[in-house]
């Protein structure tokens, strides 16, 4: 696992070796044990390395035999066995045993498609000196970020935000488009970033650069069609088959490995599985809330008890405005997922004892977790009765909106009154449209408006004749996972040097998922992820499958009328704020008012507009977010 940099220069120079070294210093966390860099005439690579594999011989750049391909790496190659024995019966020669150096060999046999033979999570940039050609490549899902810029006749890249802005010609700019995306979204979705000029690479694409010329292509998509033919117990048989296969290829590491513990069935799966492959007794990591009804410890408990597992915790504090400042400079760019907080608290936890932990994430986006697939289906119902839509806007405006209860089931009913194609983007929206309009400027609400209205970048239709279900999942796979979800992780994860690997994320795993018919995700439009049920019927205790979905968030709107309320007030509605010009004052203290009073849950909107001022203070301000000094690596936790 790596942070990786470097540079493609159009004009054959050789890029400058310290701008290289101050790009991978700036990732020193993705990559604490070892550096490298490699400078020639038209590219620079750069690397900060986490060891994981082949600890003394995995160093990166690596090279083909006679040094004209040079690779570096981000992610873990779970084939790379096999490849490796296919290359070497084909004449290629290895000095090390890393996957790394698999790459720059199956490079030489398949050319920019070597990507589609890789088993694995990935974010590549490769150099071949021969046909002066840069290559960035990035997995099929997503897990690994790759952002990049073109700054004069130079392509520049990068893991993270904070390397690629150590390139001082590369503006800092809000992109209004994106703004306006982060706003409903409280992510900005590739192929965007918050940067003007700056993108990121969108999973399953590469990108090619020669000579000055750019393009970027798709090399993988997730296909829904044609559905398998299968029994039920085959299906369940397949699955618990393909599922321990993808938990067994992540156990492979000369360092520790453990696992990320929820109380749901997707983590709950995999330490099952894990257990089962793994010879020695299994290490897990739990995080709860004193809130007990965010709090999940007992389920998680429940399980590692049944394992046996070396099971450890920790209660996340009210006081986790000690940890903003170190979440801000990590992502780089305004992310409003509160749930980042438990998942860096956990990441934390892990990397006390080990430096790889297996996740349950992908488990909802391959099988139907989540509460939206199901409203989906039926709201679809509900919308088409005569009155339908009005019946339930209606009920909407009845519902109070004080208790998370009342505010998610409020939220529902008014998707069901808007267009079915309107309906996804709302549930999953902070602010929504309306709101949003409302709070932005009159100058900046005109700007951000023309740019959303063109197309979007990374219009993508082919799900268009899918099934419901299905183009629902695919809407989920290409979007709220890479954009959201996995971002999450990788910061979290990568913050504390901590490499996350996710078996729901395997590549036969989701071609596995992607075609089961309807009938194995939802049952009867009430039980979602029905065929992973079953598994984890056989694996895990009765109480913690058939309880009800809790999610990993946290309790925001308490937080902010307590203990974050004086840090929140002074960022969302002191002068630096009200200077910058982006959202009108008003509308920001008349939903800072009702929220302090209860007279409505504004957190999220909230929560999004904070974290969007915290990251300007940063990246933009030029000066540190508060509390920056006293948090740089988080506050003291105490492990249990």
């Amino acid at each position: 696992m790596c942070g990786i940099a470097g540079i493609f220069d159009a004009a054959g120079e050789v890029p400058d070796p310290a701008l290289l070294d101050r790009m991978a210093g700036a990732m020193i966390h993705r990559g604490p044990d070892d550096s490298g860099r490699l400078c020639r005439p038209g590219a620079g690579l750069a690397v900060r390395r986490l060891k994981v594999i082949d600890l003394e011989g995995g160093a990166q750049p690596i090279t083909n035999e006679d040094g004209s391909v040079a690779v570096v790496f981000n992610g873990e190659i779970y084939n790379f066995a096999e490849l490796r024995d296919g290359l070497a019966r084909r004449g290629h020669r290895f000095a090390s045993r890393s996957d790394t150096e698999v790459i720059v060999h199956l490079y030489e046999e398949h050319g920019a498609d070597f990507a589609a033979r890789l088993r694995g999570m990935f974010a590549i940039a490769l150099w071949d000196a021969r046909t002066a050609e840069g290559i960035l490549v990035r997995d099929r899902a997503g897990k690994k970020p790759l952002v990049y810029a073109q700054a004069g006749s130079r392509l520049v890249f990068a893991s993270e935000f904070q390397a690629l802005l150590q390139v001082s010609d590369i503006p800092r700019a809000v992109d209004p488009g994106a703004l306006g995306e982060y706003l409903v979204r409280g992510c900005v979705p590739a192929p965007a970033t918050i940067y003007r000029g700056v993108r990121k690479l969108p999973p399953g694409h590469r990108l090619r650069w020669q000579r000055g010329r750019m393009r970027v292509e798709r090399y993988w998509r997730p296909e829904y069609t044609p559905k398998l033919a299968l029994g039920e117990r085959d299906a369940e048989i397949e699955l618990e088959r393909i599922l321990g296969e993808a938990v067994r290829l992540r156990l492979v590491a000369d360092v520790p490995v453990g696992a990320l513990l929820s109380g749901g069935i997707d983590s709950g799966t995999i330490v099952a599985l894990m257990a089962r492959l793994s010879p020695s007794r299994v290490r897990t990591f739990s995080i709860g809330f004193q809130d007990q009804a965010y709090n999940e410890l007992a389920h998680a408990r429940r399980v590692a008890e049944r394992y046996g597992t070396e099971h450890h915790e920790f209660v996340v504090e009210p006081d986790a405005a000690a940890v903003l400042p170190t979440l801000v400079r990590h992502y780089g760019e305004p992310y409003a997922d509160s749930s980042a907080i438990p998942t860096f608290y956990v990441c934390r936890l892990a990397r006390t004892r080990v430096t790889v932990a297996l996740t349950g994430d992908g488990g909802d986006e391959a099988f139907a977790g989540y509460d939206r697939c199901r409203a989906m289906l039926w709201s679809g119902a509900a919308a088409a009765l005569p009155g339908g839509k009005r019946f339930c806007a209606a009920l909407a405006r009845r519902i109070g909106t004080r208790s998370r209860r009342g505010f998610r089931l409020a939220k529902f009913l008014r998707g069901v009154a808007l267009p079915a194609a309107e309906r996804h983007r709302y549930w999953l929206s902070n602010v929504n449209e309306n709101l949003m309009a409302s709070l932005l400027s009159d100058e900046w609400g005109r700007e951000v408006a023309a740019a959303r209205a063109g197309p979007a970048e990374a219009a993508d239709t082919d799900g268009d004749g899918l099934p419901a279900l299905d183009r629902i999942l695919r809407t989920e796979f290409l979007t709220s996972l890479p954009d959201d979800l996995l971002v999450k992780m990788d910061i979290a994860s990568m913050a504390n040097s901590l490499e996350a690997r996710s078996p729901f994320l395997d590549q036969k795993v989701v071609e596995f998922a992607a075609r089961l018919p309807a009938r194995f995700k939802v049952r009867y439009g009430v039980t979602g992820k029905y065929l992973l049920r079953r598994v984890a019927r056989r694996l895990l205790p009765a109480e913690n499958v058939d309880r009800p979905k809790m999610g990993f968030g946290v309790p925001l709107g308490g937080w902010l009328r307590g203990p974050l309320r004086e840090l929140a007030a002074e960022a969302l509605l002191g002068g630096r704020a009200r200077g910058r010009g982006y959202f009108g004052p008003e509308p920001i203290g008349r939903l800072w008012a009702e929220h302090q009073s209860g007279g409505a849950d504004h957190g999220s909107a909230l929560w999004t507009l904070l974290m969007f001022e915290l990251w300007h203070r940063e990246f933009m301000d030029g000066r540190p977010a508060p509390h920056a000094a006293a948090a740089v690596d988080g506050p003291p936790m105490k492990v249990l």
